[in-house]
């Protein structure tokens, strides 16, 4: 699993085992190849910037140490992307790591997939070969999850004696609900397309195509559907929805309450009343 995230608000951000790509507003490729080879600025993108080091290792890819999490400009997020497949960590490296070195490496390991799943913009995870582990920690920091149905997903830390610690004890439960959570947890069982999507890991399945990208292209099918949208309204319904989750229903309503009202003052709601007036597409500005 490899990672890549929006660039703007309302932009989407393609996650996709074997070939990362990000899908910016205009839904465009902006490059292969490894070594963080492109990045992508767009103002007004929301309050921080993440960026992350890969490098192929044997048996897979794998975050390196150096992460970074900063914010860049008060209205600007970048995003750099790289295309590479990760199986999950490398455990050639976790050998030769001290055990004094574990728990710093995996709590940064653990905040850069927080900042992915604390961008104010949708995300979405394509998974057309392998996240395992890690991976699918990534995956399950996206706000949408599709999948080839030959990919492989799983949370396998248990088989070598600990536990995930990028969130997927945490976000699984929240996914797919607590029992199921745990057998495949405690089992280490990994997953196919059909699989996931009967337990509801993951929204699309799709049947590998020959390009060995059919998640990818579903993505972009999505994408296509949320740019149109409002980019105020696109973060403050994911905020709603995400703290909403997280509390009773009545406190939900009222964070509902509180990010409907932060749509009222803006141009782009009056442009949206205008334009169905006027029978013609919006142009919003996220403002």
């Amino acid at each position: 699993m490899a990672a890549a995230a929006a660039a703007a608000f309302g932009a989407l951000g393609a996650l996709q085992a074997s070939r990362a790509r990000l899908v910016p507003a205009w839904c465009r490729r902006l490059g292969l190849g490894l070594g963080l080879p492109g990045s992508v600025t767009s103002m007004r993108a929301g309050p921080a910037m993440w960026a992350q080091r890969w490098a192929p290792a044997a048996g897979g890819a794998v975050l390196k140490r150096g992460y970074s999490s900063e914010v860049n400009a008060e209205n600007e997020l970048r995003v750099r992307y790289l295309e590479e497949e990760n199986r999950g960590a490398d455990l050639k490296e976790r050998v030769k790591m001290h055990s004094s070195e574990v728990g710093p490496f995996v709590s940064k390991i653990r905040a850069v997939v927080n900042d992915i799943a604390n961008l104010p913009v949708p995300t979405i995870a394509a998974i057309d070969g392998l996240a395992l582990g890690g991976g699918l920690e990534l995956a399950l920091a996206c706000d949408i999850r599709v999948a080839a149905s030959c990919a492989k997903m799983g949370l396998v830390e248990t088989k070598l004696a600990i536990i995930p610690g990028a969130g997927g004890t945490q976000r699984l439960p929240r996914a797919i609900g607590m029992s199921l959570a745990k057998e495949l947890i405690f089992s280490a069982r990994v997953l196919d397309g059909q699989e996931a999507k009967a337990i509801g890991l993951i929204s699309h399945v799709l049947e590998q195509n020959k390009e060995g990208d059919a998640a990818y292209r579903k993505a972009l099918d999505l994408a296509r559907e949320f740019l149109p949208q409002g980019p105020v309204a696109m973060r403050v319904a994911k905020l709603a929805i995400n703290q909403g989750m997280e509390v009773d229903l009545v406190t939900g309503l009222a964070i509902e309450e509180a990010c409907y009202a932060q749509t009222i003052p803006t141009k782009d709601r009056l442009e949206g009343l205008l334009a169905f007036k006027e029978k013609r597409p919006p142009r919003y500005k996220g403002e």
